[in-house]
């Protein structure tokens, strides 16, 4: 075997560049809308933390922003903890949460769809996080189509 000569890597170190940064950094004009869709299981991957911490990027750098959570998208938005609501059972147990509250702290609205919580999840409106915007499921769909019409940047997050 090849003898590696090289020193291990520590704390502190930077392993890529974080400095470069390719491409100028955007900013919203004034008017600018966008929509972060879920339609995904809470923790299911790392769409609902990704894509979450997307959402109140665009809302620093401007946009309109709201989140929509339809389908198993909802589950991200009901109160959770252990043993009781609002515990942290372990570290980062409550992130979605956290992230979903805080973006609705510096403005964004968040809508949930009421069909999906009830028929599918059991779950009823007061399940949701201070501040969600329950919606009729009819809604979802104009929720979207408004975005659409207002050339809004959209993000679908979607897993299967």
């Amino acid at each position: 075997m090849p003898k590696v000569d090289k020193e291990m890597h520590k704390d502190g170190d930077f392993l890529v560049d974080y400095e470069e940064k390719v491409f100028e950094d955007f900013k919203a004009d004034p008017g600018d809308k966008a929509l972060v869709t879920f339609h995904t299981v809470a923790f299911e991957g790392s769409i609902s933390i990704v894509n979450t911490l997307s959402a109140t990027r665009l809302l620093r750098k401007g946009y309109e922003t709201s989140i929509l959570l339809y389908g198993p998208g909802v589950t991200m938005g009901f109160q959770r903890g252990f043993p009781t609501l609002g515990d942290e059972a372990f570290p980062g147990h409550l992130f979605v949460n956290q992230r979903l509250a805080k973006f609705m702290e510096e403005g964004g609205k968040v809508y949930a769809c009421r069909f999906s919580t009830q028929a599918l999840y059991g779950q009823t409106e007061k399940a949701f996080i201070p501040g969600i915007i329950p919606i009729n499921p009819l809604d979802v769909l104009d929720c979207i189509l408004l975005h659409k019409k207002a050339n809004a940047v959209i993000m679908d997050s979607w897993t299967v």
